[in-house]
C-alpha cells in the first residue's frame, strides 16, 4: 500500500474506521509492521460509506495531508460494494481525490442480481479508460496488480481528478464601471469579486485571476500572469479605481477575449464573469457567440437596472445556471456560493472520457 506519496493510511469498508492516518507513520519499516498487525474485521463492503470516510475525514490537514501532493485513494473491493458508490465518487472527485478501484473476482451470474450498482467502478473513477480501473481474476493474482498500480499513481501528469472547479481556471472578471454604478456600489463590486476569487485556489498552476474594466472604452487591470498568490489578487481588486462613463458591454466582452482569454493556458478551462448594472449601448449577441465558440464559459450577472434578455443572451447554455439577477448592490454578497455552486456543478457535469 506504498502510495499517497509515500504517507499512506488505510481504513475497512462496513463502518469505516481509520487503522492509521496519513501522520501516523513516517517510514517504510513501521508502516509495513503496522500494515501486518491490522486484523480482519469482517462485515459489509461498504465501499460508498467508506469513500464519503475518506473525502471527509482522511485527507485533512489535521490527518497529515499536505496541498502539494495529489491525494489518492486506493478501493479494494471483493466482488462487489454492498452499498452504492457514484455519488460518493463523484464528491470525492470534485474534492481533488484520484480513486483507484481494484475489484478482485466480481459476481457470479446468479450473484449479479444482488449488485446494488452495476458497473460501479466505472461510476466511481473519473475516467473511464482503464487507467483508474483494475480487474483482478483472483486473490493469487492480486500481487501482479502493484507496479502497474504504483506506475499509474506517479503518473501526476495523468492524475486528472486532482483537478477540480477550485484549482483549474483562468477567471476573467469584466465589470461594469460605467456611470450608473457609483463609486460606493463600485467597492461593493470589487467586495464581490474579491469575496469569488478567494473561494478559489491560486497560484500559477492552479485557478489564475484577471480584470476588465469598461464603460465606452475598456482597460485591462491585471492579466493572467500579473499576479499568482491570492493575497496578491485581493490586493490588486482593492486597488481598481472606478472609471464612470457609458456601457459598451459588447466590446468589453471582445476586448476581454483579446487581452485576457488569448492569453489563457491550453490545459485551463476558461470562465468570463461579467457583472453589469444596466442594457448595454451596443450588441452583446456577437461578441457573446465568439466567446462561446472559444470555449469561454461565460456568467452573467446584473444588478438592479440590468436587462435579464441580456444576461440569458451573453450568458453560456443553458441560461438559467449561468445567469444571476440581482435587485440591489448591497445584495450581491449573497450570491457568492450560487456562482460557486454553478461553476462547479458545470465542471463536474463534464463528460469522461
Amino acid at each position: 500500500l506504498g502510495m499517497i506519496q509515500e504517507r499512506t493510511g488505510t481504513f475497512f469498508l462496513d463502518n469505516p474506521a481509520a487503522q492509521f492516518n496519513l501522520r501516523t507513520h513516517m517510514n517504510s519499516r513501521d508502516l509495513k509492521t503496522a500494515i501486518e498487525k491490522i486484523t480482519q474485521r469482517g462485515g459489509l463492503s461498504n465501499a460508498g460509506r467508506a469513500i464519503s470516510y475518506v473525502t471527509k475525514n482522511f485527507f485533512s490537514k489535521a490527518n497529515g495531508n499536505r496541498g502539494g501532493a495529489p491525494n489518492v485513494a486506493v478501493v479494494i473491493v471483493d466482488g462487489w460494494p454492498t452499498d452504492k458508490v457514484e455519488e460518493a465518487s463523484r464528491f470525492a472527485r470534485e474534492s481533488g481525490i484520484n480513486i483507484f478501484f481494484i475489484t478482485i473476482e466480481g459476481a457470479t451470474e446468479n450473484e449479479k442480481q444482488y449488485v446494488t450498482e452495476p458497473n460501479f467502478s466505472n461510476k466511481a473513477v473519473c475516467r473511464t479508460n482503464g487507467f483508474y480501473s483494475l480487474n483482478v481474476q483472483s486473490w493469487f493474482s492480486l500481487h501482479k496488480t502493484v507496479q502497474p498500480l504504483v506506475k499509474r499513481v506517479c503518473d501526476t501528469d495523468r492524475l486528472a481528478c486532482s483537478k477540480t472547479c477550485l484549482n483549474s481556471a483562468d477567471i476573467g472578471f469584466v465589470i461594469d464601471g460605467s456611470s450608473s454604478v457609483g463609486t460606493g456600489n463600485f467597492r461593493t463590486v470589487l467586495q464581490f469579486v474579491a469575496n469569488l476569487s478567494k473561494e478559489f485556489e491560486i497560484s500559477d498552476t492552479d485557478t489564475r485571476i484577471g480584470a476588465v474594466q469598461y464603460t465606452y472604452e475598456q482597460r485591462l487591470e491585471f492579466g493572467f500572469d500579473d499576479y499568482n498568490t491570492k493575497s496578491d489578487i485581493l490586493n490588486a481588486i482593492k486597488r481598481v479605481g472606478y472609471w464612470s462613463g457609458g456601457t459598451s458591454t459588447g466590446a468589453a466582452i471582445n476586448y476581454a477575449l483579446e487581452q485576457l482569454f488569448k492569453k489563457s493556458k491550453p490545459n485551463k478551462r476558461k470562465l468570463m464573469i461579467l457583472i453589469t448594472d444596466g442594457r448595454s449601448y451596443d450588441d452583446v449577441r456577437i461578441p457573446a457567440m465568439v466567446a462561446h465558440h472559444k470555449g469561454v464559459i461565460t456568467y452573467a450577472i446584473g444588478v438592479a437596472w440590468a436587462a435579464q434578455d441580456e444576461l440569458e443572451v451573453i450568458a453560456t447554455h443553458p441560461a438559467n445556471d449561468h445567469s444571476f439577477f440581482v435587485d440591489e448592490f448591497d445584495h450581491l454578497y449573497k450570491f457568492v456560493p450560487k456562482v460557486i455552486q454553478s461553476i462547479c456543478t458545470e465542471f463536474n457535469s463534464q463528460p469522461r472520457n
